[in-house]
């Protein structure tokens, strides 16, 4: 996986339940292995939610590079509580309020990032 770590956000495209389209949004998140986690506040009211659990196949755009991935939304007790701390760690820090409830009551889903392939030489 490129080293996305020191971006910020990254932009995320579903495919549309309801349109078959894309539907991109910019979202925080963190890595941990080749596991991207998320945080959605508004739960599985979220389109974005929403869509990839109709189709899971997603594409990450960050730092000019577009990774294929598997999304799900996190049921495991241990994993969730890695996506919240991992998420919860790396914007707490710099931002100007307090994020525990956010963390607490967020959502976490997971985008397992496929192994890119090399290019081929020339």
């Amino acid at each position: 996986m490129p080293d996305i770590d020191g971006h910020s956000v990254i932009d995320l495209t579903t495919v549309g339940r309801a349109t078959g389209k894309p539907h991109r949004i910019e979202i925080w998140f963190a890595r941990h292995e080749d596991t991207l986690y998320l945080l959605s506040g508004g739960g599985d009211r979220s389109d974005w939610v929403k869509n990839l659990q109709q189709d899971p196949e997603v594409v990450v755009h960050a730092g000019g590079v577009d990774m294929a991935g598997r999304a799900r939304v996190v049921d495991d007790p241990a994993e969730m509580e890695r996506a919240r701390t991992v998420v919860f760690d790396k914007y707490q820090p710099g931002y100007g309020g307090d994020l525990t409830g956010w963390r607490d009551r967020s959502l976490p889903v997971a985008i397992d990032v496929r192994p890119q392939p090399e290019p081929a030489e020339a």
